[in-house]
């Protein structure tokens, strides 16, 4: 049998001549991998069809003689099993057309397969896949090597130690790009086991490894929880399938040779699993057909064994009429196990940094987005495909003072924890920068200093698009750092991406600058955010990208609702194998009810804080808010005194009621910011922040186009601020 195994290529098998062979004939290299369940013939053929070469161990094999073969057709080799069980007939009829066919492909010079009936030396028949090869051998007879594969008999397999070595030891194992998976890894490590060691074989590893990413500080016991992650057979027989389903979680009873393997840390050999034993391991998982498959099966379990402790088993079994396992493949098998189990090491390190990052990115993205009453936010953010890490994908919808909100979006470079963290801190950044009420432009300025700062130690960069819309002017300020132009959807249905001055993304800036756009926006527009992995891939263009998302947000679409129009906006990215992640911010922008913002402009003299006071009276009561009327005249006092004490020129009151505030704002041509100053108790001068910071919620200042702006809120009685919800269609909380 060593010999017959032996025959993989030609240059190594000595070949019998015919009385008209040229010894110029060229060699040939077959299969470049042997399999022990099958063994290689090699026959020359002229173009006739006549065997005028055949490698040693052919006439072992077939049931013809050295002299037979040579001269003799290639149709006398087969034959057909009678159904009495007699001798076979040589040769088979329908084997005929078979070879006549592969004679046909080699007279075209093309390669050609096929399936026939061989009759071997032992009096049975076997089914060969058969290779037509032609061949150039000058002025050699032969025109074609035939390439038999023959399935090796029961009883003959797994008796080749060097042959199975090989298998079960080239090339170490997976490849790396398959190392990251548990089931692609159990997939290929039971593929090497079957069949070139075993009919049938599973691999199991602990379920904490898989839920948890956690190998056990102690050496696991009898009783811990392993699952299934593949099972295969040499002959696909689905009962192994049924009986060892993929996926289970199970414990093995005790004294089983699982149980053994896992508390030892050692093989455990069972040369023939008695019925006994296969019943009672079937009982204990209540499944009956466990102990048909087992019994008088030779077993072999493998611990796998990463930094000195049971991370898995690999199971080997060969099924009655094969050679039963010995020490011998005991030790070669261990050899396997021993390399296997680093890839499972692999996989958990691999896998417990994605869960941090994928932990970490989650805790970091926003729970909820704020905005004021007239405007209706919603978004999506969709983690990258399996094939990719963790990224650094982003969004916000801050709500600001005036009836205002900043609308974000962000890509940090990069996959994993560090963007996770780099996203983190960012995300920090720009809300505290958002409340400070800066310019877009000036924003993302200051980003810009935190990413090289940051870059210092671990160089990175991210782009980022900025807007702030407010809803008492219809008009949303724009900046961008390297990131793609948002779009503009009008309430006809016409879009478009909004020009934007470009500049390099964050972290890179240096001496570029950031430019503010400005934009107006009709009443009902939509205005759509999102990164580079909603329009670009590896198997398309970014501007079909561009394309497609303004086709999706074309006529109707700022009359559907937000959800919808989110999903809309991801139809398609699914399916991609190797897709980046995705985040979408989509905002539906109205401005603020006329009714609701008052705008009363002062001369620049000190009578105008008694015109201002009045002036407020009407539209309070008017809204329902008599009750602060006495509290909102003595802010408004104190706002319009300081405007026009310390700057020059106009100065507008403007009064914005909200479902949940009613803001006063002061505006003058002042860009000097107010700020609290610590007086003396008998100064006269100087308490007018102070007493607006007690009355109110909240206050501050921001600047403007022309100066500055000073802002107070008050809270609405809770029982106005249901009414106008209930009036505008909005339900409690704002937040969503």
């Amino acid at each position: 049998m060593a010999e017959s195994t032996s025959c993989t290529n030609i240059q190594e098998s000595p070949v019998t001549p015919g009385k008209k062979v040229s010894r110029k004939a060229p060699p040939v290299t077959v299969s470049p991998t042997a399999s022990p369940s099958v063994r290689t013939l090699i026959l020359g053929i002229d173009r006739t069809g006549r065997i005028v070469q055949h490698d040693r161990t052919a006439p072992k094999i077939l049931a013809r003689s050295s002299d037979d073969l040579l001269g003799g057709n290639r149709a006398y080799i087969t034959a057909t099993q009678p159904k009495d069980g007699g001798a076979p007939v040589s040769p088979d009829k329908g084997a005929t057309l078979v070879v006549a066919g592969l004679l046909e492909a080699i007279k075209s010079d093309r390669e050609a397969n096929d399936m026939i009936s061989i009759a071997l030396a032992d009096g049975t028949v076997a089914s060969s896949v058969v290779t037509a090869r032609p061949m150039s051998a000058g002025g050699s007879d032969v025109s074609a090597f035939v390439i038999l594969q023959i399935p090796i008999p029961s009883g003959e397999r797994f008796i080749e130690p060097g042959l199975m070595r090989e298998v079960l030891l080239r090339d170490s194992g997976p490849s790396d790009e398959d190392t990251l998976d548990f089931s692609d890894l159990a997939k290929k490590m039971t593929e090497q086991l079957v069949p070139a060691f075993c009919t049938a074989a599973e691999v199991l590893v602990l379920e904490s490894l898989i839920g948890d990413n956690e190998v056990p500080a102690h050496g696991p016991d009898a009783n811990v929880p392993l699952r299934r992650l593949h099972v295969k057979h040499d002959k696909e027989n689905p009962a192994w399938q049924a009986a060892f389903p993929v996926g289970e979680i199970l414990r093995f009873p005790a004294g089983s040779p699982y149980a053994r393997s896992i508390e030892s840390g050692a093989p455990v050999l069972e040369t023939s699993i008695t019925p006994e034993a296969a019943k009672k391991l079937a009982r204990a998982w209540r499944r009956k057909p466990v102990g048909g498959l087992l019994s008088d099966t030779s077993m072999l379990v493998l611990p796998a064994i990463s930094k000195g402790k049971v991370v898995g088993l690999f199971c080997c079994f060969r099924e009655l009429g094969t050679r039963r396992f010995d020490r011998y493949d005991m030790e070669m098998a261990m050899d396997f196990a021993g390399r296997q189990a680093v890839f499972f090491d692999h996989a958990t390190r691999y896998n417990r940094e994605h869960a941090t990052a994928l932990t970490l990115q989650r805790a970091m993205l926003p729970t909820h987005l704020s905005y004021p009453s007239s405007i209706d936010v919603r978004h999506r953010y969709l983690p990258g495909s399996e094939l990719v890490e963790v990224g650094g994908d982003w969004y916000e919808s801050i709500r600001l003072p005036g009836a205002r909100v900043a609308l974000v979006v962000g890509d940090v470079a990069g996959h994993g924890v560090r963007a996770a963290v780099t996203m983190g801190r960012l995300r920090t950044a720009i809300q505290t920068l958002a409340m400070l009420e800066l310019p877009p432009a000036a924003t993302l300025q200051q980003l810009d200093e935190l990413m090289q700062n940051i870059g210092e130690r671990e160089p990175h960069f991210a782009t980022c698009a900025y807007g702030v819309y407010d809803a008492v002017t219809g008009e949303i300020e724009l900046a961008v750092a390297g990131h793609l132009p948002p779009l503009l959807v009008n309430p006809d249905g016409t879009n478009e991406y909004l020009e934007v001055a470009p500049s390099p993304p964050l972290g890179i800036i240096d001496d570029g600058v950031v430019e503010t756009t400005r934009h107006p926006v009709e009443d009902g527009s939509l205005f759509v955010l999102y990164t580079d992995g909603l329009v670009e891939s590896r198997d398309r263009d970014i501007s079909e990208g561009l394309d497609r998302l303004q086709v999706a947000f074309g006529e109707g679409a700022p009359e559907k609702d937000l959800e919808d129009l989110c999903k809309t906006a991801l139809d398609g990215v699914y399916s991609d194998a190797k897709r980046d992640d995705i985040a979408v911010l989509i905002a539906k922008l109205r401005r603020i009810p006329e009714d609701h913002r008052i705008n009363f402009p002062l001369e620049p003299e000190l009578s105008s804080v008694r015109q201002a006071r009045s002036m407020i009276r009407d539209p309070l009561k008017r809204w329902g808010l008599e009750d602060l009327i006495p509290v909102t005249e003595l802010l408004v006092s104190e706002l319009v005194t300081n405007a026009i004490k310390y700057a020059n020129g106009e100065t507008l009151l403007q009064l914005i009621l909200e479902p949940d505030r009613l803001t006063c704002e002061v505006h003058d041509t002042s860009p000097a910011l107010p700020r609290v100053l610590q007086v003396d108790k008998d100064a006269e001068n100087g308490r007018g922040l102070h007493v607006v910071s007690q009355l109110s919620a909240r206050w501050g200042a921001r600047r403007s186009q022309s100066g500055k702006v000073v802002w107070c809120e008050q809270p609405v009685p809770a029982d106005i601020a249901d009414a106008m919800r209930l009036a505008m269609g909005i339900e409690p909380p704002i937040f969503h």
